[in-house]
């Protein structure tokens, strides 16, 4: 007689923190761009774990390297030299306009770290300056600091008083950022193009005034790629779209491929920690920086960022046609595999919960606005088969 099936909605109702409200499906497995359930049914994932699976589930280069890797020492602790760390140190840094790089272990933390960075950066070269400006509907972060550096208010409001030497200025106004830069301004922090408000894409323009604005004061340029970064885009970073170079760059979500990093590059004229001023006991952790190296060499050998261009495009061009024959989808909008639609009602919840339904994942960025970033690989077949299901769910909630 088999055993009865686990509840496990019961199980996390019981003992964990109560602060996800989590969709009705248990996911148990992964293979490309499907991911499997725990009675087997499949679901084309169009998250990707939220921008992080690059190359898809249970890939075979990402599989080996980790197996290799846990097989021969899992952990030292950065009291030691690393080799898969000071491998994929210098693959990301040999390919970027940095010069100096640190590993943590997620995107708060890669900014937390850039903001210590900008810090005593401002402290040592702009006369004790600490300020760091951000833009509205930013997200940064669930620490402390990388959460007053969110340029929204709801996420502040449960943890008042926020840290002091944040300020956000409205997106894309640039009079409103020059107005703001002032003799306590460290950095000025951005994300190109914004995921989590519902990937919202700075102008062109607007991104080589602030870069001027940054040259002009002595101040850094921080370029948050945690979401936009590693080839999602269509190049390898985000920025790289818009023909600017910050001076501090932050990553990780797919720079693993699935497992927890994350990293703050800099150039040497603001690589200005010392030891003793940051660290981390698990940051690069051998066994990440190897699936590190691993992802980052196939999405550069396999022309990933090609594909994320071709598809992004081939996305947003079929969700387009959609547009046309559903009146209910008001905009669409993306660059690369970053890719959202709103709808004139607010049920973009309901299509997450119904894509269910029809096998597809999907997110909700807000009440409205429904986002896309699948893992590097999707096909354009899985790209057709997935605005195919978008369109029988609209319908079905509609």
């Amino acid at each position: 007689m088999q055993a009865p099936k686990t509840n496990w909605a019961e199980v996390e109702a019981r003992y964990y923190m109560r602060t996800f409200s989590r969709l009705p499906v248990v996911f148990e497995r992964g293979e490309g761009c499907y991911v499997y359930d725990d009675a087997g049914k499949a679901y084309l994932d169009m998250v990707g774990g939220i921008a992080v699976n690059i190359l898809g589930h249970a890939h075979p280069v990402l599989v080996e390297a980790i197996t290799k890797q846990a097989q021969k020492i899992i952990h030292t602790s950065s009291l030691y030299y690393s080799e898969p760390q000071c491998e994929l140190a210098e693959w990301l840094i040999t390919r970027s306009p940095a010069d100096r790089i640190f590993f943590a272990n997620s995107g708060a933390e890669a900014n937390e770290g850039a903001i210590k960075l900008a810090r005593k950066y401002g402290r040592t070269q702009r006369n004790g300056a600490y300020e760091v400006i951000t833009l509205d509907h930013s997200f940064h972060g669930r620490t402390l600091a990388t959460l007053a550096a969110t340029g929204q208010p709801k996420y502040h409001e449960p943890f008042l008083p926020m840290p002091d030497g944040f300020k956000s200025v409205p997106f894309n106004d640039f009079e409103a950022m020059r107005k703001a830069v002032s003799a306590k301004t460290a950095a000025i922090m951005l994300e190109c193009i914004q995921g989590e408000s519902g990937i919202h894409i700075l102008d062109r323009e607007y991104l080589h005034a602030v870069r001027k604005l940054c040259d002009d004061n002595n101040i850094l340029l921080m370029c948050d790629e945690i979401q936009c970064g590693l080839g999602r885009t269509g190049t390898f970073y985000g920025f790289q779209q818009f023909g600017i170079e910050p001076d501090v760059i932050t990553l990780a979500k797919g720079l693993a491929g699935g497992l927890p990093i994350g990293a703050f590059l800099a150039k040497e004229h603001c690589a200005v920690l010392t030891p003793g001023d940051h660290g981390s006991t698990m940051g690069g952790n051998p066994v990440c920086c190897a699936a590190g190296v691993a992802a980052m060499t196939y999405l550069e050998e396999q022309n990933l960022m090609g594909n994320a261009a071709r598809m992004g495009q081939a996305l947003k061009d079929e969700l387009s046609n959609l547009k046309e024959t559903l009146p209910g989808i008001t905009e669409v909008r993306g660059l690369g595999l970053m890719v959202a639609f709103d709808t004139a009602d607010p049920i973009a919840p309901d299509i997450v919960k119904k894509g269910l339904d029809k096998g597809i994942v999907l997110n909700a960025t807000g009440p409205n606005t429904v986002r896309l970033v699948p893992p590097l690989i999707v096909s354009h077949g899985e790209v057709e088969k997935a605005v195919g299901l978008i369109a029988d769910t609209f319908k079905a909630v509609s």
